[in-house]
């Protein structure tokens, strides 16, 4: 059980994105990043909390990437906001950034701009962070539109999708999960997936790994390539090893 429970914290990014979060909130996450001996893959925070997460990681021996959200979490169509946001959180030492897709614009039958985003995005994260594009699947609901989603932001640069940002009514499914990482396979990129929303137990946590590992094979679900965007799965795994 305790290997079990070691691989799937090591995929997960603690997160907590309240709008109530402050310093000492982040303090307390820095606390689950690490039990038992076990590490989570990194922390998620909001862009200002960078360098809260950092010292917090720091100040525990820690040596965990943090990521950041940008464009979070409407999705909106500024491109040049969501570069400036961006470049800022690169700025102040973000690791990872998750942006969110202006997934209206492709219900609209607008391809071009939110694929426009992505790649600028990516210019900007370059050599200094990775980007994972949120394409906010709850919210697309059709098969068609999260496959042209996912494809696009393949095409974009991006080195993870990620289903959703935790904000909607519809956040992370198998159904989604299973049509993303499909298009990853098929598009041959070196891109990997993240499943975010909702995923709450272990039990949770394992139906996606094994889609995945169904998919993709058993040696791709690592954390370079697979991760969970979670809060309370963490505390799920602490109770299990009492």
């Amino acid at each position: 059980m305790r290997e079990k429970i070691a691989n799937v914290a090591s995929l997960i990014d603690l997160t907590s994105l309240n709008n109530n979060d402050t310093p000492a909130s982040i303090e307390q996450l820095a606390d689950n990043a690490s039990f038992h001996g076990i590490q989570v893959a990194a922390l998620c925070v909001f862009p200002e909390l960078i360098l809260a997460a950092k010292q917090a990681l720091s100040t525990r021996g820690l040596s965990l990437p943090v990521a950041t959200v940008t464009n979070f979490p409407e999705g909106h169509a500024n491109i040049a906001r969501a570069v400036a946001e961006t470049e800022r959180a690169v700025a102040v030492g973000a690791d990872e950034i998750d942006v969110v897709l202006p997934y209206r614009n492709l219900q609209q039958g607008d391809a071009k701009l939110p694929k426009q985003l992505v790649e600028e995005v990516k210019t900007v994260c370059a050599n200094n962070a990775h980007l994972k594009v949120i394409i906010e699947s709850g919210e697309l609901k059709t098969a068609a539109l999260i496959q042209q989603a996912s494809e696009l932001s393949i095409e974009g640069g991006a080195d993870f999708i990620k289903t959703s940002t935790g904000k909607v009514a519809e956040n992370a499914t198998l159904q989604a999960a299973e049509i993303m990482l499909t298009a990853i396979k098929n598009s041959g990129q070196e891109c990997g997936f993240k499943a975010a929303g909702g995923i709450r137990t272990l039990e949770d946590a394992e139906n996606y790994i094994t889609l995945a590992e169904r998919i993709m094979g058993n040696n791709w679900v690592t954390a370079s390539h697979f991760r969970i965007g979670a809060s309370s799965l963490v505390s799920d795994l602490k109770q299990r090893l009492g």
